[in-house]
């Protein structure tokens, strides 16, 4: 890294203000992001280039052990964040398969990945197989934000999502273990290890997120507010815990957290809004700091090398994982082939990257340069064009009609039941629908329309029509059962349920 005079601030309110306008523009950059279908996180990472000691800021940062330690603790809130919006009847069908393709999955990309960095960038052995491992693990973030509008079948979403979440424990292991100064272990040596911290994570975090909820459950807290808090805290210790026993704290939060979000928590939407605001603010404070520690002129030198290892990765590695790890499921091409191309890498691969530069490890600085690249560069090839393959496949709508309802629920505790509101899209096959004809469980109705600035309470002969706004009350034991049947409807018109239309398809809008 490249040493300078470093851009100081004076006062605290010199520094509120520097991290005010660094969020603000950020917040903005999601807007970007939406509407170009870019992965946030290359917004983020050119707010902290831009910034940085080669930008227009000139601010000189070069800490790696720091920008380890926060993205360590941003990791950990992501991870938090997507186990709790993980539901659970969608991941445990494609649970097994995603198992495979993190742990299988991730050895053959290791291998093959660094054998390319060896053999086609010249690389030293323990280089390949850092970069090999780094860039083995997926990101849920990179991948969901750019899928966000092209509704997919449930099995392909679990798969990914669910490998995004486990196989960030198994490369650590893998990382951690080459980035050791001395010789690097045998290979059974390494398998031990991964098996026995996997094993610990997964007792601990299950332990912690059933405790937790019992407790949430059980314990009336004295204001609302503390049960976002309550939480987060529960899946911040669910990973303390499972590191300090010698396990995989990445593991141990992401199903902690999974526990909790399936549990039927009280004050839930709070608690569901806290957790994503706080994901973004992860995302955007860890991608802006990873940006300020690339040095962007010493990127020229291993931009070629970044590229052929990446299309080895994309074009090799990937594929091969996917078809070796899916082979005992019989999933079909069309899906395995949207899943090779889905195999983005986020934040987490460039974290990683900064564990050889702690551990001192020789050319340390080149594998984080070169991992950068690779993550920067085929982050933009693939995100964009996601969602043309997935349409290709025949994998996802080619209109707006089977768009997911974006359904906001509130709890109404003391009469045991939910408020469900949502607006019928433009293209939603909800719109000509009567009332009647939503066909809702007994216990569910819908009690208020608002058309055009005007509400009213329906008739069963009303005809919905786009842009109209619902509320519907429904009681807790069919509450899930309405949300599907609502979804099921925008999907599939009023003759859904004859046609097999189901409601359960599964589109996860992060950013």
């Amino acid at each position: 890294m490249r040493k300078g005079r470093p851009l100081t601030v004076h006062t605290l309110n010199e520094l509120l203000l520097v991290c005010s306008l660094v969020l603000l523009v950020a917040v903005a950059a999601v807007r970007i992001s939406s509407r170009s279908g870019l992965p946030s996180l290359l917004i983020y990472l050119g707010i902290g280039i831009a910034i940085g000691q080669d930008g227009i800021g000139n601010v000189v940062f070069d800490n790696a052990e720091l920008t380890q330690v926060i993205g360590y603790a941003a990791l950990v809130v992501i991870l938090a964040e997507g186990g709790l919006g993980t539901k659970w009847k969608e991941i445990k069908p494609a649970l097994p398969a995603a198992i495979v393709l993190s742990l299988v999955g991730v050895a053959v990309s290791v291998g093959i990945t660094a054998a390319g960095a060896h053999y086609l960038v010249g690389l030293e052995w323990r280089q390949a197989l850092l970069i090999g491992a780094v860039v083995s693990s997926t990101d849920a973030a990179a991948v969901f934000s750019v899928l966000r509008k092209v509704p997919l079948p449930s099995r392909i979403t679990g798969v990914l999502e669910a490998e995004s979440g486990f196989n960030d424990a198994p490369v650590v292991i893998l990382v951690v273990a080459f980035a050791t100064v001395g010789p690097i272990d045998d290979w059974y040596v390494l398998l031990g290890t991964i098996a026995l911290e996997l094993a610990i994570g997964v007792a601990i975090g299950l332990t912690v997120g059933f405790v937790g909820a019992y407790g949430l459950r059980h314990v009336a807290l004295p204001a609302s507010g503390l049960y976002p808090i309550a939480v987060m805290a529960i899946a911040v210790t669910a990973y303390a815990a499972g590191a300090m026993a010698h396990g995989s704290g990445f593991l141990a939060v992401y199903l902690a957290a999974m526990v909790l979000g399936n549990a039927r928590l009280p004050h839930w939407p709070a608690t569901r809004g806290f957790a994503d605001g706080l994901g973004w603010i992860a995302q955007i404070g860890m991608f802006v700091l990873l940006g300020l520690l690339v040095t962007p002129h010493e990127l020229v030198h291993d931009f070629w090398p970044a590229v052929i290892i990446g299309l080895v990765l994309t074009m090799v590695a990937r594929p091969l994982e996917v078809f070796v790890s899916l082979l005992p499921f019989r999933i079909p091409w069309r899906e395995q082939a949207l899943m090779s191309w889905a195999g983005l890498r986020g934040a987490v691969p460039i974290i990683l990257a900064t564990i050889p530069m702690v551990s001192g490890i020789e050319g340390s600085d080149r594998v984080f340069n070169i991992v950068f690249v690779l993550v920067v560069v085929y982050t933009l090839v693939q995100g964009p064009t996601l969602p043309w393959l997935a349409r290709k496949l025949e994998l996802g709508a080619t209109d707006e009609s089977a768009s997911d309802l974006g359904i906001e629920s509130a709890p109404l505790e003391k009469l045991r039941g939910h408020l469900l509101s949502f607006a019928i899209p433009a293209a939603s096959r909800m719109h000509g629908v009567e009332v009647s004809e939503l066909r809702l469980p007994p216990g569910a109705s819908v009690t208020l329309v608002v058309r055009e600035g005007k509400s009213f309470v329906p008739l069963p002969s009303t005809v919905l029509r786009r842009g109209d706004e619902l509320l519907v009350v429904a009681t807790d034991p069919v509450r899930d059962a309405a949300e599907a049947r609502l979804r099921a409807v925008a999907r599939g018109g009023k003759l859904a349920g004859w046609l097999g239309t189901g409601g359960n398809g599964s589109t996860r809008s992060r950013g």
